[in-house]
């Protein structure tokens, strides 16, 4: 049987004193993207000196999103591997997360009807 608590991010969207509200534009916003690339090891290295020779940014810095434009662009085959992958397993998420609302709604009904029954309503 597979674990049927909240993950953490799930926790985020579904805590019950509040609700964290975001725009459209916050919410597509990835901000891995940003993050400047370090070469910390042979990979790194390698793929910040050759993305930092195709892009030659302004200010010498490489960020993610550089490198996931020239591997779309280079390698399609590697970043549509991956994207598929990440709607695979995201579509299983979105079935699991039904399955716990649907078991969550119907604890919530049950509990209703049981207190209407010990009430006499």
């Amino acid at each position: 049987m597979k674990d049927r608590r909240l993950r953490p991010w799930h926790q985020k969207f579904y805590s019950e004193d509040k609700m964290e509200v975001i725009n459209a534009k916050e919410f597509n916003k990835n901000p891995t993207l940003a993050k400047l690339v370090e070469p910390e090891n042979d990979l790194k290295n390698f793929l910040v000196e050759y993305v930092g020779e195709k892009c030659d940014p302004e200010d010498q810095e490489v960020t993610v999103e550089m490198i996931v434009e020239i591997m779309a662009a280079e390698f399609p085959e590697f970043i549509l591997a991956i994207a598929e992958e990440n709607w695979i397993r995201g579509y299983q998420q979105a079935v699991e997360d039904i399955d716990i609302g649907r078991e969550e709604m119907e604890r919530q009904k049950n509990e209703q009807e049981d207190n209407q029954s010990h009430t006499g309503e």
